[in-house]
């Protein structure tokens, strides 16, 4: 056996197994990263461990190692695929740049988790001359794969790799993987991927039953900031609700002033989720919405002016209280119930003797009550 022609095998042996000591596990790593070489045989041979709580620990040891790296290298060719896998891990720690030769070979190797692996690690060494070798990657037979290859092309933040990782969002039949090419284009925050994230957004698949999907979305093209203003203000007139619904509730996150106008358009917009969408995305302006939002109470569009309402109340200003109590005298009961309920939540007195005179009118119960539940409130 190798350790006892080599005692400091033996001794590397006994240092490994120390390891699972986390009150002395410091310094069994120092002493093993001391041995050099003569620890790596038996490092490479713990990767095979069942206890992933210490995997991350021996391959942070053995990135530590440069002597390691001629061992990993033979591991990655030719050992068990999870030393295979876990060995091209190492690499991504240790960002050997002498092991792009060995990983890139990897990528086209058998065993698909090792060909994910692989192409994280080339990702975390950062060489550029490995994207075309992890293009191909994207069109994987394993959903793994394409995940992988998705974020490790998407770290190089090339423009000219934008296409490729828009088909994979645009086309690829499992969510996941449309979610990694999507995340790849909006970590990029280059202005080069926002045709590409709009396009997404105007594709059903992201947002047909996909709350998380499209939640993933929005925050892609939100991370654009400045440069995406004028595409989603474009996209308040697409044909599609949902779109218009997405593009007010960006523009209203990203609070630039170019929207307001258009916005103050949406909240006439028939579609009723459109229309709250803009006034609620108008409501983060502050005081410079008031006009935009009350101009809307006079439509004669029910709905329009019941989201005027909303959002005029999520705007913490006095100017927006008369607003309010002059839409007590609203024809529509959804209307009215909707100012009732807005100016208990604003919390100003002046509007008690208002929602008395509702309190006190029988002709509808509910409001009546609803308005006697909310002046209750207003004095407490």
């Amino acid at each position: 056996m190798n350790w006892l022609s080599n005692p400091k095998q033996g001794e590397a042996k006994k240092l490994i197994a120390i390891l699972a000591d986390t009150s002395r596990r410091e310094r069994a790593a120092q002493d093993l990263i001391r041995l050099g070489a003569d620890a790596v045989p038996s490092l490479i041979e713990a990767l095979q461990t069942q206890d992933l709580s210490l995997l991350p620990v021996y391959q942070q040891i053995l990135a530590r190692i440069p002597a390691a790296s001629p061992e990993l290298t033979k591991a990655l060719k030719s050992a068990h695929p999870i030393i295979r896998g876990r060995a091209a891990e190492v690499f991504a720690i240790s960002k050997d740049r002498n092991a792009i030769p060995v990983l890139v070979e990897a990528l086209h190797g058998e065993f698909f988790t090792v060909r994910a692996r692989a192409a994280t690690a080339l990702a975390n060494i950062g060489d550029a001359r490995v994207l075309p070798e992890l293009l191909p990657l994207l069109k994987d037979n394993e959903d793994e794969v394409r995940i992988a290859a998705c974020s490790a092309v998407g770290k190089f933040r090339d423009p000219s790799t934008f296409d490729e990782l828009a088909n994979v969002t645009l086309d690829d039949t499992k969510i996941e993987v449309r979610q990694a090419a999507l995340k790849a284009l909006g970590d990029s925050h280059d202005p080069a991927a926002i045709p590409f994230l709009m396009e997404a957004l105007r594709d059903s698949f992201w947002w047909f039953e996909r709350e998380q999907s499209v939640r993933d979305l929005l925050t892609a093209i939100q991370n654009m900031g400045t440069p995406v203003v004028e595409p989603l203000i474009e996209a308040l007139g697409d044909r599609e609700g949902t779109v218009r619904k997405f593009a007010a509730m960006v523009l209203g996150n990203l609070g630039d002033v170019r929207a307001m106008e258009e916005l103050g358009m949406a909240v006439y917009d028939l579609h009723h989720e459109v229309s709250q969408a803009a006034a609620l995305a108008l409501a983060r302006f502050g005081a410079p919405a008031i006009d935009l939002l009350a101009e809307a109470l006079i439509h004669p569009e029910a709905t329009v002016r019941e989201h005027a309402i909303l959002g005029l109340a999520q705007i913490r200003d006095a100017r927006v209280v008369p607003f309010l109590i002059e839409m007590l005298h609203d024809p529509d009961p959804n209307v009215k119930q909707q100012a009732i309920l807005s100016l208990a939540q604003f919390g100003d007195a002046r509007a008690i003797q208002p929602l008395q005179e509702v309190a006190s009118d029988r002709t509808n119960r509910e409001i009546a009550a609803l308005a006697k539940e909310a002046i209750e409130k207003l004095r407490r």
